[in-house]
Parts: structure tokens; C-alpha cells; sequence
């Protein structure tokens, strides 16, 4: 694996890319996480197979911290994923988003007319601010990812919110990421949010031509299973939202190698 950086517009963003010679895959990390949160996928056989770019978003990871508020915002990020997939040459690639990421890559999706296909997980579509408390189980560690003060507890709080119940996972990597996370960036999200400064989702993947797959821990902590199912994705991959046995809100992590198979298929029918 490969640690680069690479500039857009005002904004040096870190990635790290794996030796695979294959078709691209970008990897968009969750709030309050970094590329690191990929390093089973990229190091394992599926980077050496694939190329993969997994970018630390402004303010996480080793990214430094966005130049204007406004940017920590999903049509921000979505911004800084488009002109990403354009400076590295992965216009065509794959995109797979988890969670916050998951929604960076629905606001994207417009204005990346060559994205091969989508694949998010921790991600239910949402057209409103109002909708969230549907699309998101009762949990009192979602509050953490948008306040801009975090401490250890905290921490460790909402990373134990990212496996499942019982979940002998290490989170320690987890902690870290959100320990390093620039405040203001889950506050200026948190603000953007509540303002509705985000596109509509719903209507965004009920128009994609590309193919989504939509993948869904069978133990998730945050997402709503139900309000899931309820989303028209007219391009759904298989037809059906992909349940991964015994993993929460991180199946990249809980279970690398179910979620590499699981992702190498959804490249191989897109051909």
C-alpha cells in the first residue's frame, strides 16, 4: 500500500492506494474515520487484485483540516470525491461508501456520469432532514458524530456502536480516527444537516442508471433494516439489500474477508 496525497482546488487530500492493476475502486470512509479504516481491503487480496483509493475526507485522517466551513457538508465532500476521481484517474472507478461515506457517494453520483457503480453500506437514502429519524435506529452514540468535542469515553462509545452487540472487535483503531477528527467537522455536518443542505437522496438513487449495491450488517447498531427495504432502487443490485451475517455497522472491518468476496462479486457482474 501506497501513502499519497493529491490537491484539488484548495484542499490536499491523503489516500492510499493498493498495488492492484485492476479495475479502480475508491473507498469512502464514515464520519469521523480515515482511509486506515480500509487497510483489511487494501493490503489483503482484493487490493492486489483491484485498484484501490481509499482517501482520508478534509479534517480526518491525515487530510488537514478543510479551508472553509462550508466544506465539511456532504455537497462539500461530494465535491472533493468528485474532483478526487478526476485528478487520480478513476472516473470510471467504483465507488463504495460507508455510512457518511455512503451518502458523499449518493450526492456525488450526478456529476460522476462514468462511475462504473456504486456499493454503500451503513447508508439509508434520505430526501429531508426529517426523514433521519426513520432512517436511523434510536441510539444515543449517533449524537456523538456530530458534536464537536469528543472525549476518550466518547469515543469508544460511538466506535462500540460500529460492531455488533457483544462484538469482540478491536476498537481501538476506531478511537483513534475519531480522537484525530477535526471537531468542526462533525459540527459543520451536524449544521448542515439540520439545515437540509443536502440533496435528495431518494429520488437520486430511485434515477441511477448505474448499478447500487446495498449492503447491510445483520447486527447494525444505527441503520433501520425496514426503512431500508423501503427505498425504490430501481438498479439494486441483485434486487435485494445484501445482508452480512454477524457484523454491525462495520462489516469492512468485522468481517474483511465475507465483505472483500461480497464486493469482488458485485465488480465481477458489472463486468
Amino acid at each position: 500500500m501506497a501513502q499519497k496525497s493529491v490537491t484539488v482546488g484548495e484542499q490536499e487530500l491523503a489516500y492510499r492506494e493498493s498495488s492492484g492493476t485492476g479495475p479502480t475502486v475508491v473507498l469512502v470512509h464514515g464520519n469521523s474515520s480515515s482511509g486506515r479504516t480500509w487497510r483489511a481491503l487494501v493490503d489483503g487480496p482484493f487490493g492486489e487484485r483491484f485498484r484501490c483509493l481509499a482517501l482520508d475526507l478534509p479534517g480526518h485522517g491525515d487530510s488537514p483540516p478543510a479551508p472553509a466551513p462550508e466544506a465539511y457538508s456532504l455537497p462539500g465532500y461530494a465535491g472533493n470525491l468528485v474532483d478526487f476521481m478526476a485528478a487520480t484517474d478513476a472516473a470510471d472507478a467504483v465507488v463504495v461508501g460507508w455510512s457518511l461515506g455512503g451518502h458523499i457517494a449518493i450526492e456525488a453520483a450526478p456529476r460522476l456520469p462514468d462511475a462504473a457503480g456504486f456499493a454503500i453500506f451503513g447508508t439509508p437514502p434520505v430526501s429531508s432532514p426529517a426523514q433521519l429519524g426513520e432512517a436511523f435506529l434510536p441510539n444515543p452514540a449517533v449524537n456523538i458524530g456530530f458534536s464537536p468535542e469528543v472525549d476518550e469515553e466518547a469515543a469508544r462509545a460511538y466506535a462500540t456502536s460500529f460492531v455488533a452487540p457483544g462484538s469482540t472487535h478491536p476498537v481501538t483503531g476506531f478511537v483513534a480516527d475519531i480522537l484525530a477528527t477535526d471537531g468542526a467537522a462533525r459540527a459543520g455536518l451536524a449544521a448542515s444537516l439540520g439545515e437540509g443542505r443536502f440533496a435528495d437522496e431518494v429520488a437520486i438513487v430511485a434515477g441511477l442508471t448505474r448499478p447500487l449495491a446495498v449492503l447491510h450488517g445483520a447486527d447494525e447498531q444505527l441503520v433501520s433494516l425496514d426503512y431500508l427495504r423501503t427505498v425504490p432502487v430501481p438498479t439494486l443490485w441483485r434486487g435485494e439489500v445484501r445482508i452480512l451475517p454477524a457484523t454491525g455497522h462495520a462489516p469492512h472491518e468485522e468481517a474483511p474477508e465475507v465483505f472483500a468476496a461480497v464486493l469482488a462479486e458485485f465488480l465481477s457482474d458489472l463486468g
